[in-house]
């Protein structure tokens, strides 16, 4: 009740807020924060963060757990297409954005696990042969070429506890559901 949280918004990489000197921060970093991103581009955030911090100031991460292949399949390919929409909007956004022709009913989603990756591999897949502009540039699409749209890393403890280290950080504490899906570093 006598802790006065005062939040701050802010880049990772190009702006970092500054805590008046005493005040402690706590960086707090969900998800696809660090998900989204391969093991160098992670590094690099988390040694970024690292660089803002003082003595006493706190990382809070939340990190996606590695998991079944079949659980993580399912997640990404939901009945209800959610995913899908959201994969979609994409061309839907270069669309509105760019000036791109997009038809959205020619290209499908396709997600799968990549194991030696430990990732969610995202992908459109055009459904036919198709030539596309976009800022009055044209691209040819064979049926079935496929756009590798995103990324979601999974992690380890033990291996997201190593790169934490090698980014500077001593990990601490982490707390996992009791599924071991999810975690809290």
């Amino acid at each position: 009740p006598r802790m006065a949280i005062e939040p701050v918004l802010g880049d990772y990489f190009e702006h970092w807020p500054q805590v008046a000197e005493g005040r402690r921060q706590v960086a707090m970093l969900l998800g696809s924060n660090l998900g989204n991103l391969d093991e160098h581009g992670a590094v690099k955030l988390l040694q970024r963060v690292h660089s803002n911090l003082r003595p006493g100031d706190l990382v809070l991460l939340g990190l996606d757990l590695v998991k079944d292949p079949a659980l993580l399949h399912a997640a990404y390919n939901d009945s209800t297409g959610v995913t899908a929409a959201f994969n979609l909007n994409l061309w839907a956004r270069a669309s509105r954005e760019a000036g791109a022709d997009f038809d959205l009913s020619q290209w499908f989603h396709s997600a799968f696990y990549n194991a030696p990756l430990q990732r969610i591999e995202m992908h459109l897949v055009s459904r036919r042969a198709q030539r596309v502009t976009v800022a009055g540039e044209s691209f040819e699409f064979a049926e079935g070429a496929s756009v590798h749209t995103e990324n979601s890393y999974k992690y380890t403890v033990a291996g997201f506890q190593a790169l934490a280290r090698e980014a500077g950080f001593s990990p601490a504490a982490c707390w996992t559901d009791r599924a071991n899906r999810f975690a809290l570093h």
